[in-house]
């Protein structure tokens, strides 16, 4: 199967910025997307930013759209989401997920990190 890794969460001010990475190991072959997905205390999961495993194709939520960038970097089997502009509601865990096939939800992700907490103050 797929193991994932994730590090780089912390905590941080608003107007700050950290960049979280996530190592894939094991069948990565069969990765088709990966995603960053949060989840804020007592709400839905959410995803962030996917990308399919060869980079030709991204997705941002429009509460991240030119403040965060996903990158894949193959030759390291590592997804990179570089979060710039950080605001307060910007916290949450930060889970790595890759799945088989196109995603339609949050849900449909089958192989998950551990998390990274993501703290930003006021």
């Amino acid at each position: 199967q797929v193991q994932l890794v994730e590090s780089g969460g912390g905590a941080v001010q608003a107007g700050g910025s950290l960049r979280l990475s996530c190592t894939a190991s094991g069948r990565t072959f069969m990765i088709y997307y990966m995603a960053w997905i949060r989840q804020a205390p007592g709400k839905e999961r959410d995803v962030v930013a996917r990308i399919s495993w060869d980079g030709d194709s991204t997705y941002y939520s429009d509460s991240v759209k030119g403040r965060f960038t996903i990158s894949i970097d193959n030759a390291k089997d590592t997804m990179y989401l570089q979060m710039n502009n950080l605001k307060p509601e910007d916290t949450a865990i930060y889970y790595c997920a890759a799945v088989k096939q196109r995603p339609i939800t949050a849900y449909d992700y089958t192989y998950w990190g551990q998390g990274t907490q993501v703290t930003v103050s006021s």
